[in-house]
Order: structure tokens, then C-alpha cells, then sequence
């Protein structure tokens, strides 16, 4: 292991550690396994030092790949954002133990932000795979029962009205062009503040009643996308005028730059708003859901519809689950766009034997799954039974009879455990609703939550085992 992977330990830190300091029986379980992971912790220093020219210079306190997985598990495994996960682990000396922050002072909470930011999704799903076949060869896990769902996560957006849109953009692309404008004494294209007409229109639109709206909607709309138009019209020329900066610092010239990029994205997200709001409501056109976009600040969201009852439109991304038997998750997927359930039967069957070298003798799904190419997929496998209901249509009496067996019914109480595995993601580990910005943060946080949930189950797993050996002894 590289000095870079894990600190040296100092007379303080050795001081603490005799101290009598005890982990909590499932951190101290949990602790162990990951001491005998060492390739994880390659994984994440190869993340914290990409890009970085020298990574041995800069800050002598930068936080260690030990430090920043195990600080990333706590944090999701108590669902804690960055201040109160600094809060807890500087007054707790049994979490600074776990993290191994040890004696040393513990950074702020942008340190911990800053370091969790450079690792990427293939990075966490290769470490929830390496957790996973870790699991296998202790045999905490022999992969002979596998259960799959498919949820949604939300990104952190509000409910998208194409007039809410109109204002975003409006506010927003206002408020950069005015920060750009403060490097530039004098020559500068002038730019018309237009946020509280924008908020006006937006707001009269949010209060007309089902009886106004079919009279005053349109002209209310057009005034809206006719200011949001001259918002973006004169924004691309402050873009043009401010292109000739040869007098300017280094320093500004860096910032104008990144302020120039922001504007021409938010313009052209702008822009796309205009057409669809357009095309909507002026045109009366039915805009195709892959055209559209609901929300300028996090443009991946797709529009989820389940036939959920209370809930029929969900904005996030779909995310695909498989648990094996003993709550490990063995694989997790980030989709685009709302795909059918019944495409992932046979990539997850795939997936299974190449982790634990054969195919589950039970799979088990709900009626979203069930085709008849799903059913023979899971035959050619190997499955003993594949347990997915009918999904519509009359059972003829071969499939009636299939469907009343009791082994049949035992595996449908087993699939509605990935259920309670969803909801204790949702309201346990905080994956509900993702607040980090953008797609490949949010493959982060569904990879980092996915993660917790292993390390969860596999130190239970190891406990109850330590508990079989000293009975046994």
C-alpha cells in the first residue's frame, strides 16, 4: 500500500488508539472488512489524484482515500449532509476512529465536498462490484435467489410549468450577464433588466383560474416568451461585445470566461424552452417527451410515468435494482429515458452468472417484467423458477395452475422484500430525491447509496456469523 493511500500514524494517533476507544459492534464489523479491501482504496486515490500534476504537493492535510470512503459511507449511511458530517466526526470519538481521522483536526465541510466531487460513476460501480465479489468469497452470499425492481429517483427540481421555465431563464441569464458586466467599466452592450416584467407575466399565468385560462393564457404566454426572447437576444450580444479582453488580468479573464460559458448555456437551454413553450401552447402541439426539457438547472431530468396512482408523473431518472437474498445489492443501473421493465430480465441474468458463476435457481420480479421472452430467457439460463406473474390477458390453465403452486407464492413474498429494500434507501439513505447537480453526480450518489446498503448487510452478515462461530465454540 502507497504512503498516499493511508497516513502515518503520530504519537497522538497512537496515544488515541490506546485510549479504549470501542466501535459500535456493526462499525467495528463493517471497519474490518473494509481493512482487508485494499484495492478499494487504489480505486479512490487514483480518483482524488487525476488530473493533479504532483499529487504529493498542495495541502498537508488532504484527506486520504481511507479517509474519504469511509467518511462517504457514514454520510450516507446516516443520510447527513457535508456540515453535519464534519459536526459529528470532529465531537465523536468513536467516528473518528472509523473515519481514521484519529487525533488529527478534522477539515471543513468543503474539503469533504471537494474530495467527493472527483470521484466518478465507474469508479463506485466498480467498487459496489468488488464489494460484492469480496462478499461471494467469504461466503456471505451464494447468489441462488436474485429479486429485481425498478424505482425512480428525483432530481431537485420544481414542478416544470412552461412558465416557470420562461422566469428561470429570464432570472438567471439576468443575473449572470450583470455579474460579467461588473469587469467592464465602460463599452458593454447595454442589457435591459427584465426580471420583474418576466415575474409579472409568470406569476399572472400561475393564478389564472380554469375559467380565465382559456381566454387570457395565450396573450399572457406571448408577452412572456417576447420578453424572454429580447433577454436572450441581448445576452448573446453582451457575448459578442465583451469577446475583446486583451486588457483585462489573468485572474478576471479566467472568470469572464467561465461566466461567458455559463451564459451560452443557459441560452441555449433558454432558447429550447421558448421552442417548446411555443409549440405547446401558441401551436397546440403535442411535444414528444424526448424533446422536451423540465428544468434549465438540471437538463438530463427525464419524465417517469409508472401508473402510480398517487404520484402518475415523477421527474428523476429510473433506476434499476437487484438484491440477492441476504439484502446485497449485486447490480444497479442509472437508465435513460422510462424503458420498459422487461428489457433488463436477461442483461441481469448475464450479469448474475458472471458474478457468481451460475444463474439464480429463483428469480423473481413483478408483472412488469412478464414476456414470453423473458420466460424462455430465464429457462435457456438455467432458472428453476422463474417467479413473474401474467401481466393481462386470460392465463391459460397451465400458467393458472403455475401461479397457485405454493413454492410459486413463496417466491412473490420474497420478490416484495426488494420493496422494503427500496423504501429503506428512500427514507434511510436519503436517495429519494438527489441534490447533487448534474447526471454524473448523480450516478455518484445512487452508486454511493447503493454502497452503504452493502457494507450495511455484509457487516450484519459478518456479526451473525461471529455469533454462530462462538456458540458453536
Amino acid at each position: 500500500m502507497t504512503a498516499a493511500t493511508r497516513r502515518q500514524l503520530s504519537f497522538a494517533d497512537l496515544e488515541f488508539l490506546h485510549q479504549g476507544v470501542r466501535l459500535e459492534p456493526l462499525l467495528q464489523s463493517i471497519s474490518d472488512f473494509l481493512d482487508g479491501q485494499t484495492d478499494l482504496l487504489e480505486l479512490v486515490r487514483a480518483d482524488l489524484e487525476r488530473g493533479l500534476s504532483n499529487p504529493a504537493a498542495g495541502r498537508r492535510r488532504r484527506l486520504t482515500p481511507q479517509q474519504v470512503l469511509r467518511s462517504l459511507t457514514l454520510q450516507r449511511v446516516k443520510n447527513w449532509d457535508y456540515r453535519e458530517l464534519r459536526e459529528r466526526i470532529a465531537d465523536g470519538y468513536t467516528l473518528r476512529r472509523f473515519t481514521e481521522f484519529f487525533s488529527q483536526p478534522v477539515p471543513k465541510h468543503d474539503a469533504f465536498h471537494r474530495a467527493f466531487r472527483r470521484l466518478r460513476p465507474e469508479t463506485l460501480r466498480t467498487i459496489n462490484e468488488r464489494v460484492v465479489e469480496a462478499a461471494v468469497a467469504q461466503g456471505l452470499e451464494d447468489g441462488k435467489k436474485l429479486r429485481v425492481d425498478t424505482t425512480v429517483v428525483e432530481t431537485d427540481i420544481h414542478h416544470p410549468t412552461d412558465n416557470k421555465l420562461l422566469w428561470d431563464t429570464v432570472r438567471v441569464v439576468t443575473r449572470l450577464v450583470g455579474r460579467l458586466q461588473e469587469y467592464f467599466a465602460d463599452g458593454i452592450v447595454h442589457f435591459r433588466n427584465r426580471t420583474r416584467s418576466a415575474r409579472r407575466r409568470a406569476l399572472e399565468i400561475e393564478r389564472l383560474t380554469a375559467r380565465q385560462r382559456p381566454q387570457q393564457q395565450m396573450g399572457k404566454y406571448r408577452e412572456l416568451i417576447r420578453i424572454a426572447n429580447h433577454v436572450l437576444t441581448e445576452a448573446r450580444a453582451v457575448l459578442q461585445a465583451t469577446k475583446a479582453t486583451a486588457t483585462i488580468q489573468l485572474v478576471s479573464l479566467i472568470l469572464i470566461e467561465q461566466l461567458r460559458h455559463e451564459i451560452t448555456h443557459y441560452c441555449d437551454l433558454g432558447q429550447r424552452v421558448i421552442d417548446q413553450t411555443r409549440r405547446r401552447v401558441l401551436h397546440g402541439e403535442q411535444v414528444p417527451v424526448e424533446e422536451k426539457i423540465f428544468s434549465i438547472f438540471e437538463p438530463h431530468t427525464d419524465l417517469i410515468k409508472r401508473g402510480k396512482a398517487l404520484k402518475p408523473v415523477e421527474f428523476g431518472h429510473k433506476v434499476f435494482l437487484a438484491e440477492s437474498a441476504r439484502g446485497l445489492i449485486t447490480q444497479y443501473d442509472v437508465l435513460d429515458g422510462n424503458p420498459a421493465d422487461t428489457d433488463h430480465v436477461r442483461p441481469s441474468l448475464q450479469r448474475h452468472a458472471e458474478t457468481f458463476g451460475r444463474s439464480p435457481d429463483l428469480y423473481a420480479a413483478d408483472r412488469g417484467f412478464d414476456s414470453i421472452a423473458n420466460l424462455k430467457a430465464c429457462q435457456d439460463a438455467g432458472v428453476k423458477l422463474a417467479c413473474i406473474p401474467q401481466c393481462g390477458g386470460k392465463k391459460v390453465p397451465e400458467r393458472e395452475a403455475l401461479e397457485k403452486r405454493t413454492d410459486f407464492k413463496r417466491g412473490q413474498r420474497f420478490r416484495a422484500g426488494v420493496e422494503g429494500r427500496i423504501s429503506v434507501l428512500f427514507r434511510g439513505r436519503g436517495m429519494k430525491r438527489c441534490l447533487a447537480e448534474g447526471r454524473e453526480r448523480f450516478e455518484v450518489f445512487v452508486g454511493t447509496t447503493v454502497l452503504a446498503n452493502n457494507l450495511l448487510a455484509i457487516g450484519e452478515l459478518r456479526l451473525q456469523n461471529q455469533k454462530r462461530r462462538r456458540r458453536a465454540a
